[in-house]
């Protein structure tokens, strides 16, 4: 079934509200037990190699999909107080990556600060670009400044098709998505030898899992390449995480209970060993830390006695924390896994 929600008002836009619904009785097994089961429980991090930085909900788009309940009119915005404290942690640890989230993070008015201190730091970069930011007025010289920091692109692109894409992202948005993957291609992302590396994403426009990554990638890059002329690195499948708008369709589609039980049917403890908030830890744009992206926007913040703002950090409590999960956990879980690096096994 589509999405047909873009542009409503998120009835279960409380947190609160969203693990009442992900809390209630159905036909599986709570995700702890699951654990339990693959002798992963408790969940404990592995170490920290990302640091990824959520820095705010503001969005020139409104995506039917979006688990930060992203778009234009959503204040929310890393302080350059903030973005100094995560430079700190850098600073003081040997993270090797920093991934750089929101919203459109290059809206925050200090994206670019962050990007030249994590490179002057010899850190990784990668920019979760929604595409179309590459085209506004404002940011007519984006692309430029991405491509002389050397900064990874990973950009969400639900199809190769019109329709499909427009149908989750809003009418028009896949005309723009190819004018901006074009403009890239021209500055070297893509393109063989480069070293500028441009992934897209590719989640499902509706409630089901997403098909094979390699054999998904194939065709995305035959299409593309065939139909526009673009070339890109690699495609990450990610699934719908049941948060936020689109826990909202599945409730109002009455899809919730069908996608819960494929998700915990489909569990796959290879999954769950890997999931990214092992190696990953999440800084909210107020400098909250967390688990992951996900439990940032259900206000689950790092718990057992964690720091738990990111000024703060102690490596010797967070590289081995206890993991806070709940039932929304399914999501990264089933069958080859997901996470902001497409499957995990």
């Amino acid at each position: 079934m589509a999405l047909t929600l873009l542009g409503r008002h998120n009835l279960l836009a409380s947190p609160s509200e969203q693990l009442k619904v992900l809390a209630q009785p159905s036909p599986r097994l709570p995700f702890e037990s699951q654990l339990v089961q693959a002798d992963l429980y408790p969940l404990r991090a592995t170490g920290i190699t990302v640091l990824q930085i959520n820095v705010g909900k503001l969005c020139n788009q409104t995506c039917r999909h979006c688990h930060v309940d992203a778009g234009p009119d959503r204040p929310e915005a890393m302080s350059l107080e903030t973005a100094e404290q995560c430079i700190e942690v850098l600073a003081k640890t040997d993270i090797p990556t920093v991934d750089i989230t929101g919203g459109a993070p290059e809206l925050n008015p200090h994206f670019r600060w962050l990007v030249e201190r994590s490179r002057g730091l010899g850190r990784h970069v990668m920019d979760r670009c929604n595409l179309s930011v590459l085209l506004l007025p404002s940011q007519a010289d984006l692309a430029e400044f991405l491509a002389n920091h050397r900064v990874e692109i990973i950009a969400s692109l639900p199809s190769y098709r019109a329709g499909q894409t427009d149908a989750q992202r809003g009418d028009g948005v896949f005309e723009k998505s190819i004018e901006a993957l074009r403009l890239l291609n021209r500055f070297g992302y893509g393109r063989p030898d480069s070293g500028l590396v441009l992934n897209l994403v590719y989640n499902p426009v509706g409630a089901f899992l997403p098909p094979k990554q390699e054999a998904i990638e194939a065709q995305f890059k035959k299409e593309l390449r065939a139909r526009h002329g673009i070339e890109f690195n690699r495609l990450y499948t990610i699934t719908n995480m049941p948060i936020s708008r689109f826990l909202e369709f599945l409730v109002e589609s009455g899809n919730y209970e069908q996608y819960m039980t494929r998700l915990a049917n489909a569990f796959n403890p290879a999954a769950a060993a890997g999931v990214m908030c092992r190696y990953t830890l999440s800084v909210g744009w107020d400098g909250r830390l967390y688990d992951c992206d996900f439990n940032q926007m259900l206000e689950l913040p790092i718990d057992h006695g964690a720091p738990s703002h990111v000024r703060d950090f102690d490596p010797a409590q967070l590289h081995h924390r206890r993991i806070v999960t709940r039932n929304h956990c399914y999501g990264c879980t089933a069958g080859s896994g997901s996470s902001c690096g497409g499957s995990v096994t």
